[in-house]
């Protein structure tokens, strides 16, 4: 039996690592795409790297999705039968800081993929371009395929270019490539700058004594939250229909930052009595103050509700949530729990 090959840009981060997982199963020869650096990025994967078992399915490469030639290049010398472009500056807040570094990978990163692909004539090679709920902005919910994108952050914005780029040339040049509209995912393997792991890894720390207070922003803006290793499946069966389109992943269901607070509160049994309004908001645990609210956290424009319709997804690709968000919120607590005390 002949394997299939899949190139996945950007494995070593929370979604790469996890399709890098799922594929495996699913009896794939996977390259993954690292940039060089002095210092290893590659925790998440590293124990499949080092599975003795995993050798002849796996193999790491250096490039980068900001350079033209190292594209073509990988691509050439691989031949994949399929292309994840999940390789992004994918931190919002980050963006306004970094506009053109975003816009160099988030945009023309994609932009470069496809190009390649085309001067390549490599028509059966099939793309997914991971695109973002942050795309849609300031729409109102739900949101699905047909609502308007109104991007609030340089972030979106190269997203979305990135989205109407990969339109372009599947309809341009017949090329298999299709765009995930994922809604927030997060798992135990998030990034800790992220408002979800920065929560749960927060009140763990506060409630076994490592940390005091855990500052935060916007705590009234809401996300349509799932399970990253539920999502990265639907990355794949994209890329086994027939024909390229477009899909909204998402659970249908949204939260507040201070409902996902209070959930992993009670999770934690640990009781928060909120006083205060806006900026002086304070959650109190054992009459201690141990959330405060910093501006510094907020966004120059904020996005105030995403919530999706994965109605298409479900029909056609037959997928759905396996998670609740209880589930998940268990399972990134259960994983800080032995950081904690493993450190």
């Amino acid at each position: 039996m002949i394997k299939k090959i899949a190139l996945i840009f950007g494995i070593n981060g929370q979604d790469g690592s996890y399709l890098l997982r799922f594929l495996i199963k699913k009896k794939y020869k996977v390259f993954g795409v690292i940039r060089r650096s002095s210092n290893f990025n590659t925790q998440r994967i590293d124990d499949v790297y080092n599975d003795s078992k995993a050798k002849n399915s796996f193999k790491l490469l250096y490039g980068d999705v900001t350079d033209s030639l190292s594209v073509v290049q990988i691509i050439q010398k691989i031949k994949p039968d399929e292309i994840y472009n999940l390789a992004a500056q994918s931190h919002v807040k980050v963006s306004f800081e970094v506009p053109e570094y975003t816009a160099q990978v988030d945009g023309l990163g994609a932009l470069r993929i496809l190009e390649a692909i085309k001067l390549l004539n490599f028509k059966k090679t099939k793309f997914y371009q991971a695109g973002t709920s942050e795309m849609f902005g300031k729409s109102l919910p739900p949101q699905n395929e047909l609502t308007n994108f109104q991007p609030q952050s340089p972030y979106a914005a190269a997203k979305l270019y990135a989205h109407w780029i990969t339109v372009c040339y599947r309809e341009s040049y017949k090329l298999f490539a299709c765009n995930g509209i994922l809604f927030n995912h997060e798992s135990p393997l998030r990034g800790g700058t992220f408002v979800t792991k920065k929560i749960i890894s927060g009140l763990c720390k506060i409630k076994y004594k490592k940390q005091n207070v855990l500052y935060l922003g916007n705590l009234y803006s809401r996300r349509d939250w799932g399970y990253a290793k539920d999502y990265v499946e639907s990355m794949w069966k994209m890329l086994q229909k027939n024909k390229p389109d477009d899909y909204v992943i998402c659970s249908g269901k949204s939260y507040s930052v201070k409902e996902f607070i209070n959930m992993v509160a009670k999770e934690l049994k640990m009781n928060i009595i909120w006083k205060g309004k806006g900026l002086k908001e304070v959650g109190f645990f054992n009459k201690k103050p141990i959330i405060k609210i910093d501006k510094k956290y907020f966004r120059p424009l904020e996005v105030n509700h995403l919530r999706g319709n994965a109605m298409k997804a479900r029909k056609i690709l037959k997928w759905n949530p396996k998670n609740s968000i209880k589930n998940l919120i268990k399972k990134m607590i259960n994983f800080e729990k032995n950081e904690i005390q493993n450190s």
